[in-house]
């Protein structure tokens, strides 16, 4: 459980940072509720899997999470610069981040 927590905080993590980036500096209201709301339910359900993983792994998955999903969506949605080596480079975040989850069981 203390996995499916963490994934939905990683989740919460990149739905927070988009809606950040939507809030133009907090100036437009929907998108600065979501990005409280979004960030709220990271920190909570990163709290959860706290309760069981130990901190580091926890930490490391859930910002490989968000800073994958992040650039990924930046990338796709916000039409970000992209080239090889950036993807190269966040494949190497993602299987960095499935090889934690590997080695914690």
């Amino acid at each position: 459980m203390a996995w499916i927590a963490l994934l939905i905080a990683g989740l919460g993590e990149v739905g927070g940072v988009i809606s950040l980036k939507l809030s133009e500096g907090f100036t437009k209201l929907k998108p600065s509720i979501f990005t409280l709301l979004f960030g709220s339910i990271s920190f909570f359900m990163l709290s959860l899997s706290l309760k069981v993983l130990p901190v580091g792994t926890a930490y490391a998955i859930w910002t490989g999470i968000g800073s994958a999903g992040s650039v990924l969506i930046g990338m796709y949605w916000f039409k970000e610069p992209k080239n090889r080596m950036q993807l190269v480079l966040i494949s190497c975040v993602v299987i960095s981040v499935v090889g934690l989850r590997v080695a914690e069981g």
